[in-house]
């Protein structure tokens, strides 16, 4: 079925073959045949297999779990648009998925240069650093490294951010209310240690998100630092000419 004289490089048919087997026959989460046995059916080496199936990947056609197999993404609804909510809760909510939030970790520290600048604050001045795993219908999702300055936190516990939405804290706790919130945000690869916590293979693609919140003083309160699925979010953006 993949032809090397008809223009196209083997292993973008590949792509377009399997492409239009997930959209018009599979259902999410389905697997895929092995690579050896997408070798054998289609009459092509391994490598390009293997280049075939990183490209479905990075454009969110599959996703790969370590130990288990390759497996169909979830191309409805079910995806999160980063360009939405920039509430996690929310947005899972409004997709009719069940959200679940894990802190990992959560400790006072002195802000380093990179933080300190982020917050715009002083050097060395106290911060809160939260870590927590974002997870919808118990599949992991997103890696969130929030750093927090404390003035405005003092009396912050680990107990308050296990029970309720970080930004419901900033409001109903503090008295934070949000104004708006930059982010930014790129590609890259999963390495071994957020690969484990998502439970996706090293080396998949994620999307890197950098976000700086502000309040209604327009006073930094959050900047977070987050590793997400990129099987699971896309990104959408409507661009409107005014002539």
């Amino acid at each position: 079925m993949v032809n090397s004289s008809n223009g196209k490089t083997l292993y973008y048919q590949l792509v377009d073959i399997l492409k239009e087997q997930i959209e018009s026959s599979m259902i999410p989460h389905e697997k895929l045949p092995s690579e050896r046995a997408l070798e054998k059916k289609y009459g092509i080496s391994r490598i390009t297999v293997r280049l075939a199936l990183s490209e479905l990947e990075t454009e969110g056609y599959i996703y790969r779990q370590h130990g288990k197999g390759t497996f169909v993404s979830d191309l409805s609804k079910s995806t999160a648009d980063l360009a939405g909510s920039y509430s996690f809760t929310e947005q899972m909510e409004n997709l009719g998925r069940h959200p679940e939030t894990i802190v990992l970790s959560f400790k006072q520290m002195e802000a380093k240069k990179k933080v300190a600048r982020a917050l715009n604050i002083l050097l060395g001045e106290s911060i809160f650093e939260l870590k927590r795993l974002r997870s919808a219908d118990k599949e992991p999702l997103m890696i969130e490294t929030s750093f927090l300055p404390v003035k405005p936190f003092l009396s912050l516990t680990k107990e308050q951010m296990e029970n309720k939405p970080l930004y419901t804290i900033f409001l109903e706790d503090f008295g934070q209310k949000i104004r708006l919130a930059d982010e930014e945000f790129y590609a890259s690869i999963a390495s071994n240690e957020d690969a484990e916590i998502l439970k996706i293979a090293a080396g998949a693609p994620v999307l890197h998100l950098v976000r700086t919140t502000y309040n209604m003083k327009n006073e930094v309160i959050e900047y977070t630092l987050s590793v997400a699925r990129a099987d699971q979010f896309h990104y959408k953006i409507r661009h409107v000419r005014n002539d």
